[in-house]
């Protein structure tokens, strides 16, 4: 719910991240009765039945008491107690998966969240689009080149990018395949996480070699001085900081929850609560393609245990919106619904403000994140798809003005990343250009913002934050930017 001001300082008295009870007239398998869009076509019913019977199997991903840890941070974040960072690959691959590309992207989120946490003064839900975000929607299911037309690539879990009939069919047991590589993704971060590399102690280590000699290192470094000063304050007063409180970092995984047989097939009933969830990540979200109110994502996910993320851009009609978080979340209970909000710039300012009255009208509890890059992307004149980071830094300023406007608290931001030093969206104070895009253009699917740029966006937002509680810029030679 958007709180105001006065209501977000105010103690959370409510039962925050309750399960509550399961819907009805539903079950892991109800969506088949729905339209599904965005769903491949498979060519072997047979295959696709074996690929879903060994899932069913396999051991969960995530498990219940993690969702519903992250329930109640995200409950407190609807208060205005929080603030959620979501971060990842725009898809991830089966090619590109190695250890050092999940740790640069997990170290670039910590540092991130270490920004957003002193300079905001909340706490920071640190959640990775990773261990699942394959699957991406399509506006065609096909595509011609050189006349030739075949389906079109739709995520390394369905088909392969390589442009040949085979390689394009869509495949069951890719599914099986991501599978196992989300769990030893899962097993990375679950080693980072709380094996010491987390430790805050650390925290000059979470700089990323290619972002160390930059401007961006040198601000990071003089914000962690000051932290590192603050934990010297707390031992000296006898608080320990070799508790799990500063040696640990509770991570969390989402994506989009689009490819439905893989979704069902890793849905499990909580033995303590009887309740069905998802264990292929801790939260999944209903893109902005899927959200159809009497289509199968929709009807997939009301039943679900797990928070829930909605895309919406300007096209979303505030009737509408209030209907689907009903339908998603009958007993308006705090923590399930996020609202990721993507529209540029200018429509924001515009279009925003009657969703958010929409919502407050009817007093339904939900988190307003931004995702200012998908709303941004062009075509550039040698064909490279990018993101220009003035754009996105501009739709992020227009979020918080509508929430100071509205008196409503801005939740968090999601953001396609990665820990790597490419050259896929312009600007930042690397000032990329259109003939940087081809040095290091790696993506598989939509330009990703590089370690450097994420972290400055972490600054900018910080400072905002600072901003709207009245308190000092961050570091002294922020006194005179524009957030």
């Amino acid at each position: 719910l958007g709180a105001t001001r006065a209501a977000r300082r105010a103690p959370v008295l409510a039962v925050l991240g309750s399960p509550g009870v399961q819907a009805t007239n539903w079950t892991p398998e109800s969506w088949r009765e729905k339209e599904a869009k965005q769903l491949p076509t498979y060519a072997d019913e047979a295959k696709l039945k074996a690929a879903e019977a060994k899932l069913r199997k396999v051991s969960p991903l995530v498990f219940a008491g993690e969702i519903r840890s992250m329930q109640e941070q995200l409950a407190k974040a609807t208060l205005g107690q929080g603030f959620l960072l979501m971060g990842g690959d725009c898809a991830e691959s089966f090619d590109e998966f190695n250890v050092d590309h999940v740790r640069d992207t997990f170290r670039v989120i910590l540092q991130m969240a270490l920004v957003l946490t002193f300079g905001g003064t909340v706490p920071v839900i640190k959640v990775g689009r990773m261990a699942g975000q394959f699957a991406k929607p399509r506006s065609e299911n096909t595509e011609t080149v050189d006349g030739v037309e075949l389906p079109s690539y739709r995520g390394d879990n369905i088909n392969s990018e390589a442009f040949t009939a085979e390689s394009r069919e869509p495949d069951p047991q890719r599914m099986v395949d991501a599978y196992y590589q989300c769990a030893q993704t899962l097993n990375i971060l679950r080693a980072f996480s709380y094996g010491g590399y987390a430790d805050i102690s650390r925290l000059h280590a979470w700089n990323l070699d290619f972002v160390e000699t930059t401007s961006m290192g040198s601000k990071y470094r003089q914000l962690a001085d000051k932290v590192d000063e603050s934990l010297r304050f707390m031992k000296a007063i006898g608080v320990n900081t070799e508790s799990d409180t500063f040696t640990q970092a509770q991570f969390f995984t989402a994506h989009e929850c689009l490819l439905l047989p893989y979704e069902q097939a890793l849905t499990r009933m909580d033995s303590t609560t009887g309740r069905w969830y998802d264990c292929s990540a801790h939260m999944v979200w209903i893109g902005e393609r899927t959200r159809q109110l009497d289509c199968a994502h929709v009807e997939f996910c009301r039943g679900l245990g797990n928070p829930i993320g909605i895309k919406i851009s300007d096209k979303c009609d505030p009737a509408e919106l209030v209907t689907l978080c009903q339908t998603l979340n009958p007993n308006n209970i705090p923590g399930r619904i996020t609202i990721i909000v993507r529209m540029g710039a200018e429509k924001l300012y515009t279009n925003f403000p009657p969703l958010i009255r929409a919502i407050q009208r009817e007093g339904l509890s939900v988190l307003w994140i931004s995702d200012p890059v998908h709303g941004n992307t062009i075509k550039v004149e040698s064909g490279y798809k990018t993101r220009d980071f003035e754009a996105i830094r501009a739709e992020l300023r227009a979020f918080f003005d509508v929430h100071d406007q509205m008196g409503t608290h801005p939740g968090g931001v999601h953001l396609e990343m990665t820990g790597e030093d490419v050259t896929e969206c312009l600007g930042g104070v690397q000032n990329i250009n259109e003939e940087d895009l081809k040095e290091r253009y790696h993506t598989h699917c939509d330009p990703r913002l590089n370690g450097q740029q994420a972290l400055e966006l972490s600054f900018l937002v910080a400072e905002r934050m600072r901003r709207s509680m009245g308190l000092k810029p961050l570091l002294d030679d922020d006194e005179d930017d524009d957030y």
